[in-house]
């Protein structure tokens, strides 16, 4: 009866005896769509069948037809894998809307397995790491060499150019790839919290301390921390590392116990530490037990053979994002791509590619799809920034004399501004650290969209 009434209304129907020989065939089969089963067979019950079917066919709905007063049982069935049931006598109405359903539950289940391999994709490709130059291919090289290894690796180059992205690559080749991989921005984290959020703390250890926390080293247990802008890490908070890279143990805020761990230590800076060292703002100790093996990433701008090729990547990642229309880049576009200082590092590349994907309406992006930003802030706004070189130290005579912190303050703005929000390289000219700047600086985010009105 079910395929009389099927098979005219344009569907393959098999049918198959008993559960033996249902059960052989779906061991091959490929294309089956919806499987509409008996509730009871002489070998087994509808729930072993039920169990067999799914071993070989996870994803196939199962329709299960039943006595009116067994449907306690067709339930245990759907709980072992099967879609739905129908209760005896058959009302073919309501079994063609089962089908249906089910039909769209596969066609569902296929687009989601696409549409998973797809992400699956993409992220390999946004976490490959991709180069050719020489000096790119070196660090690249001991990157590879001693992923294998327990040792602990430190990773220096300038803010942007992937030091975390090495960092997970190591991970991945690594040992400890099953682990989890946990990364801190040390600069990110008041000095205060940092060791709250390394070690853990008990509960009352201070104030807030609600309840117990674990900590990133022990959430990194038989995995990676990385340990990003070390360099940023305060004196008293260096010497607490120092000791449990020594002792592979850690003490909660609060605790007197000590509690072992197990992870690998990838650490990275902007800074130059043998500076620091030398100027007694980093524990030497410390430095020569994270530098066991150094990788030196170069900028983006020692690196010219990459730009297109990065440039290719991030071109295709947010085309497929945004659904844009574009295809190519224009002749004009490609050469400011490559003649770029790229201050920014490969962050700063892969900004500017997505904000012109995204500002792209046409097949090919061009110079202003990849300048706006640039321009206003390089060309609207440098009648601003020459007033503002007259104005940084001019006074009126007879004004109220501005206090020390209020002209510092200022001159940081101003400093923020010339180097077109880059914070990184202001903090490098003016000869602070990244946290003072930050502390100090007016120029935030809503500053520069002050800027572009």
């Amino acid at each position: 009866m079910v395929s009389a009434y099927f098979r005219p209304k344009g569907f393959e129907v098999i049918c198959f005896n008993d559960a033996d020989s249902a059960i052989e065939a779906c061991r091959t089969a490929k294309d089956w769509d919806v499987l509409l089963t008996d509730f009871h067979f002489p070998s087994m019950s509808s729930v072993d069948f039920t169990v067999e079917i799914t071993r070989y066919l996870p994803k196939l709905p199962i329709i299960v037809i039943t006595p009116p007063e067994l449907a306690e049982t067709a339930v245990t069935a759907i709980k072992k894998g099967a879609y739905d049931f129908i209760s005896k006598p058959i009302h073919f109405p309501q079994l063609q809307i089962s089908v249906d359903r089910a039909l769209k539950l596969k066609d569902l289940n296929e687009n989601l397995s696409t549409l998973r391999e797809k992400v699956k994709s993409s992220l390999h490709e946004q976490n490959k790491i991709i180069g050719r130059s020489p000096q790119f291919l070196v660090a690249l090289d001991i990157a590879k060499r001693v992923a294998s290894s327990s040792a602990n690796i430190f990773i220096t180059g300038e803010s942007g150019t992937g030091k975390e992205l090495f960092a997970k690559f190591i991970h991945n080749e690594g040992k400890s790839k099953k682990g989890p991989f946990i990364a801190i921005n040390c600069s990110a984290i008041p000095e205060n919290l940092l060791e709250s959020e390394l070690f853990g703390h008990a509960k009352g250890s201070f104030t807030g301390a609600h309840m117990n926390k674990i900590g990133l080293f022990e959430e990194a247990q038989n995995g990676t921390l990385f340990l990003d802008e070390i360099g940023d890490l305060g004196l008293p908070l260096q010497a607490k590392l120092l000791r449990v890279l020594q002792e592979k143990k850690i003490k909660r805020v609060g605790e007197n116990q000590y509690r072992a761990i197990n992870c690998r230590i990838i650490s990275a800076t902007h800074k130059n530490l043998s500076n620091e060292v030398h100027e007694m703002k980093f524990r030497e100790d410390l430095y020569f037990r994270l530098n066991v093996i150094p990788i030196a990433i170069p900028p983006l701008r020692d690196r010219p053979e990459d730009i297109l090729l990065l440039t290719d990547l991030f071109f295709k990642k947010f085309v497929l994002a945004n659904e844009s229309p574009a295809k190519s880049f224009s002749k004009e576009a490609l050469k400011f791509l490559l003649e770029n200082l790229w201050r920014g590092n490969v962050r700063e590349l892969e900004n500017t590619v997505e904000r012109a994907v995204a500002l792209c309406d046409s097949a090919v992006i061009s110079l202003d799809d990849l300048m706006p930003l640039q321009a206003v802030l390089r060309g609207r706004l440098e009648n601003t920034y020459t007033e503002n070189r007259k104005k940084v130290f001019s006074f009126q005579y007879g004004e109220t004399l501005p206090t020390l912190d209020e002209v510092t303050n200022r001159y940081i703005e101003f400093a923020v501004k010339e180097n077109g929000g880059a914070r990184d390289k202001t903090a490098k000219d003016l000869g602070i650290d990244r946290k003072t700047l930050y502390k100090r600086t007016k120029v935030d985010a809503d500053s520069v969209q002050d800027c572009l009105m």
